[in-house]
């Protein structure tokens, strides 16, 4: 490590809040992944104690629903490390790089996700 980046380290107290407030947004997308996969987890346990339609298709749909909730959590809480730990680097090195690919990438698999749910419903109806 040379001196001038340990300096740096060193004197992050003067960006406390920028830290923070990563913490904080860290924190929000984890809790962001444990409701996404609670609704997966909402969704297809419902639909096999309520017994709404006994359609091999249909139950087969809804436990995709369910493992593409789970890995869509997954991949948000691997997404929320990676991103915290570069923003911490960036921090540190007075840099500052958008997230635009990432905010897509999850913006878009979320927007599949709805658009299953809005089909279960119309199927089951």
């Amino acid at each position: 490590m040379s001196r001038q980046s340990y300096r740096k380290e060193k004197n992050q107290l003067v960006y406390t809040q920028q830290h923070l407030a990563n913490e904080r947004t860290y924190l929000a997308w984890i809790r962001t992944a444990i409701s996404i996969v609670g609704v997966g987890f909402l969704a297809t346990s419902l639909h096999f104690t309520m017994g709404i339609v006994r359609n091999p298709f249909v139950d087969l749909f809804t436990v995709f629903l369910g493992i593409f909730s789970c890995v869509f959590g997954l991949v948000i809480i691997f997404t929320a490390t990676r991103t915290y730990r570069e923003k911490r680097q960036q921090i540190i090195q007075e840099t500052f790089y958008s997230s635009n690919l990432r905010i897509r990438m999850i913006s878009t698999m979320l927007s599949m996700m709805i658009i299953m749910v809005i089909i279960y419903f119309f199927i089951i109806m």
